[in-house]
């Protein structure tokens, strides 16, 4: 089966940054769109960012448009999420998700049934 490991999360101070990355098994990575979603204590868990099988298209949840960039490098089989800017609102644990069949408007990959497989999550803390 297909694993997903999230590492890079950590503690840091409001204004700071810290770079996610995602580690796939499998030779099929490049046919997987993938997508990064965060949930914080007491809340359910939210869409932060997709990016398509080539890395062409990306989509970004209006809380972190402008922060945060979805990149990926298909000959790593690795998917990364860059945050800058970090708010204390930003605190959540971060999971990497793979959609096997992606849909075809990256919109779509908001939904997180959309999903097949989901690592399981770093740990983000931005501190006031």
């Amino acid at each position: 089966q297909v694993q997903l490991v999230e590492s890079g999360g950590g503690l840091v101070q409001a204004g700071g940054s810290l770079r996610l990355s995602c580690a796939t098994s499998g030779r099929t990575f490049s046919s997987y769109a993938m997508g990064w979603f965060r949930q914080a204590p007491g809340k359910d868990r939210e869409f932060v960012a997709a990016i398509s099988r080539s890395g062409g298209s990306t989509y970004y949840a209006d809380s972190v448009k402008g922060r945060f960039t979805i990149s990926r490098d298909n000959a790593k089989n690795t998917v990364y999420l860059r945050m800058n800017s970090l708010k204390p609102e930003d605190t959540a644990v971060y999971y990497c998700a793979a959609d096997r069949v992606p849909p075809l408007a990256v919109v779509a990959l908001s939904r997180a049934d959309e999903y097949n497989y989901w690592g399981q999550g770093t740990q983000v803390t931005v501190s006031s």
